[in-house]
Parts: C-alpha cells; structure tokens; sequence
C-alpha cells in the first residue's frame, strides 16, 4: 500500500462514524470523471449484497464482483434464518435486484486463501470489501465437550438449513427426552422452537428433507435454555420468545418472581414488554405433551456422563451465580456459588454462547489486521481496514498464513484498499436490519475515498497490458500460475440450482428443497466436481 494510503488511515481512525442520514436514499451520484470503481466483495451474505447496492446506487458505473465459498449465495439468509421465519429471507429479492445489474459478477465455490490467493485478488482491483460471517463457534470449555450428544446450535442449525459442511452432522434426537440449550440469544430459542414445533408445519417450510426425516424420530419432550445471568440480560428478544410461547401443545415453566426487577413500569418500553411478556407467561395446558423452560444464573461446570458408557450424556452440573444488580440490562456475574451446585438432567446439549469469525488465508500479505482473539478486522470505526503498521496496532501479531496450499511465484503489493462489513467488521451481533446499516456505512466510507481521489483505478495494474481488471485479470494471473478455477460457479449457475430446488421442493408442497452437498450443487450448475 502506498505512504498516502497509511497516512490518511491513521486520520480516519479518528474520525466518527457517520450518521444522521438515511443511508438508503441518499442520492446516486459519481463525483469523479473517468472511470468507476472496481470492488471485490468476500461474502456474498447480507452484509456483502447491501454493500453492493449502496457502492452501485451512490456511483452509477460500479463494477462488483463477489466472491463465494459456496456455490450458492445469500449466506446467512440462507443458511441461518430458521425454516419457519419466509418473511426474514424477503430480503433475498432485493438481494436478486442487485445482481441482475450487468455490472455485478457472481463468483461462487472459489476458497480464497486456498483455490486462489488473496494477492493475486487484492492487486485488481480499486476497493476489496471483506464482508463474510463467523465460522467458528465458543465453546464451553468442558471435559467430554468433544464426545457425542453435545453440539453447537450453529452446526444444528446449519445442518437443518442445508449447510453442506454439516450435511452428516446427524444429531441424534432419540437417546432421551431432554434437551438443553446453553446461551439465551435467538439463535437458541430457535433451537428450542424447532425441537419442540410440531412437523406437520415445519414440513411446509424450506427445512430440509433428511432433518425432517430426523426430527420424526425425536423423542425430546422438554428444552431447558439456560443462561448465567437473568431475565433483563438475556439477549433473546420478544418476537422469538412469543413465538415460543405460542407454540400449540407446548407449556412453558414460569419463572420465579425475584428474578425480575421489582418495578417493570421503570423501563424502558421495549425491556418492559419483554419483561412482561415472561413474567405472564403461559397458562397450562394439561393436554400438552411439550413444555421448555428458561433457567437463569447457572454456569455449567460439568457434563455428567454414564458411568458404564462415557459417550452417553446423562446431565450438566451448573454453578449458581449471583449478580450485581437484577435490574441492570448490562449487570455482570459478581460471584459464582462455589458450593452451591444445580444438576439438570439431560440427554443432548447444544452450546450456543457465541462465535467469530476466522481469518482468510494470506490476509497479512495484502495488509489486512486480523485479530484472532475478537474475530474481527482492525478498522478505523466505519469500516475502512487499519493497516498491520498503524501504531495502535503495531504490538498485536498479525495472522500467520497456515493453510495455502500453493504461493504466488512473486507476490505484488496489493493495489486495492481494503475495507470490511457485517460480522467480520463488528463480531456476530445483531440482526439484518442492523446488517444493512453497518454495510451502508461501509459503502460510505468507499464512496467518500473514491470521491476524494483516495481510491484511484489508474493505480490499479492492467494484466500483461490487456487493460483487464477485475475477475478477468485475476483469473487471467491465477490461472497463469496453475491455479485450477474451472469449478467457479456463477450466477447462470446458481439461477440453475435454484430452478431444480423449487422445482424438486413444488413436488413436496415447499417453497424449495435445498442441496445438502457441494456436489450436488456443482453437478447441478454443471462445473466440474
């Protein structure tokens, strides 16, 4: 990166993020003559395509191409939103606005750091945008954590979305009839929901064939979800657990009345209608053959095994905590009950207490500070990638690049500037809404650089002189080096998967039935396998 580019970083770190605008309708202008910004955008999730819209509405001419792992896109959307939420997934049309444009470019089942180096991808273009999501789950840190009948609520709900990389996750829902949850964000109430819905609705819905088929054969009548604080820190919201409380046949444990802050009348209205909300409850149902509880202050401290057979999971001591102040949304753990332990049985568990991302392969050699602890990309606060040399940062070691299988023979500078969005840029919280603010500040950000001649394309090579950019040039290089990129999938090819998915779910009375494997999905775009 050149001098300039470093210096201006360190003024953006300091700089406020932007706000007051509605970034959604600011006007659609291109400020410099000549030509329009080349952008690469990693991740091709919620966070990649609102990137994508902003850059194209506020520079008329911009040229995007995402690149995909998979070979199918929409990331999260797809694979996160759960099977009985169509109406979060809407936004996979405008998604599909953006990239019927002529200047944006799928490229799909292509693993940076891996199928093609991140070097080769920075040197072609104007502005590369990391913009993927969190692959690597927190764990608990038990003994017997790693054996059967415990899982992550990511790979579950992976696995029941589609996620080829848990396609043989095959949880097994008949060794007992209680599951827990460990986490109380919405991501384990929907866990719980699926669990406990009855199938003759989630059949209806996108969730794949062989987790129905798995699902029929569960025997789990009770969820705990289990936090180590209480009520008014949980991180679930009021749309999921009303969902939960609806659910025909289910009764729900009420929850004892000191955990709640003794005036609810205090707070503000959107904690108050959630604190209402589970005090009130759910009346019950005698008839009711489910139920599902929310148990608060207890960190597990062990998994209790049988015995006679360890990969048999019988239940989890928890520790009883105590907290500073009930009534604080942000109250921490003062004291863990070292003498005071809680058994709850169960017979499966899921861990849902957070992930983060990992860094690509090669990131530090186009200048890119990841940092391993947080998940997350060193960025002056709005999106723009501080550089491994900025002071602030200097004393944190950047990422070692492990795991690429082949270098470049003469590894150039990156020409582009970097920048990142979503969950790569501010850890996995929030919803898509929030998604979309985030990536509009992102695209703002690369606007006002473009329009201040920070970003310039003449400073971006022209491959061999052919004047290439973009994808060409970088397939054009790769290729060149023997890197193999005949498997890319593009969007005529996804349009393809697509087709067959909703063709294949119509016969099943459902929006859609998704490929489970990459090959699958290959076959079906008709690329090599």
């Amino acid at each position: 990166m050149s001098s300039a580019w470093l210096t201006r970083s360190r003024v953006h770190a300091i700089r406020p993020a932007w706000g007051g605008r509605n970034l959604a309708y600011s006007q659609s202008v291109s400020s410099r003559d000549g030509p329009t910004p080349r952008v690469a955008i990693v991740g091709s999730g919620p966070a990649g395509f609102y990137t994508a819209r902003k850059l194209m509405r506020e520079i008329h001419g911009t040229k995007i191409d995402m690149y995909e792992q998979l070979p199918v896109p929409f990331g999260l959307v797809r694979f996160g939103v759960a099977p009985d939420h169509p109406e979060v997934k809407k936004c996979q049309e405008e998604f599909e606005q953006v990239a019927s444009s002529p200047e944006f470019n799928f490229v799909g089942n292509i693993q940076l750091g891996h199928d093609l180096p991140l070097p080769i991808l920075a040197k072609h273009y104007d502005a590369v945008v990391f913009a993927y999501g969190a692959s690597k789950d927190k764990e608990l840190g038990l003994e017997g954590e790693d054996k059967p009948n415990v899982y992550s609520a990511r790979s579950f709900v992976g696995w029941y979305n589609g996620l080829p990389e848990y396609r043989n996750l095959d949880p097994d829902l008949s060794t007992g009839e209680v599951a827990t949850v460990i986490g109380q964000g919405n991501v384990a109430l929907d866990v719980a929901r699926i669990l406990l819905s009855k199938l003759d609705k989630l059949k209806k819905t996108d969730l794949t064939e062989y987790a129905v088929d798995t699902l029929e054969k569960s025997k789990i009548k009770h969820v705990h979800v289990v936090g180590r604080r209480g009520p008014m820190q949980a991180a679930f919201t009021i749309k999921e657990v009303r969902e939960l409380l609806q659910l025909e046949g289910v009764n729900f444990q009420s929850i004892p009345p000191e955990l709640f802050p003794p005036d609810l009348k205090k707070l503000e209205r959107p904690k108050r209608r959630l604190m209402e909300l589970l005090q009130k409850g759910k009346p019950n149902d005698p008839n009711a053959t489910r139920s599902w509880s929310l148990q608060f202050l207890l960190s597990p401290n062990a998994l209790i095994r049988d015995k006679n057979n360890p990969d048999v999971l019988k239940g989890v001591s928890y520790s009883e905590n105590v907290l500073e102040d009930i009534s604080d949304p942000a109250s921490r753990v003062s004291a863990k009950g070292k003498d005071k332990n809680v058994t709850l049985e169960t017979s499966l568990l899921f861990r849902s207490i957070g992930y983060r991302a990992e860094a690509i392969p090669g990131m530090e050699l186009v200048g890119a500070n990841f940092n391993t602890r947080s998940g997350i990309l060193h960025h002056d606060g709005v999106g723009r990638i501080l550089p491994i040399d900025v002071p602030e940062h200097k004393n944190e070691a950047p990422t070692t690049n492990t795991n690429i299988t082949q270098q470049p023979q003469a590894v150039a500078p990156a020409k582009a500037h970097l920048y990142c969005a979503g969950w790569v840029k501010r850890g996995p919280t929030g919803v898509i809404a929030s998604t979309m603010s985030d990536a509009f500040q992102t695209a703002e950000a690369i606007v006002q650089d473009w329009r201040n001649a920070i970003t310039k394309s003449d400073d971006v090579s022209t491959e061999a002189g052919l004047g290439m950019r973009g994808w060409p040039a970088v397939k054009a290089e790769a290729e060149s080096q023997g890197y193999d990129l005949t498997k890319v999938v593009n969007w005529d090819g996804w349009r393809r998967i697509d087709a067959v998915e909703k063709e294949t779910g119509k016969g099943r009375g459902k929006p859609r039935e998704k490929f489970g494997t990459v090959s699958e999905m290959a076959n079906v775009a008709s690329v090599p396998i």
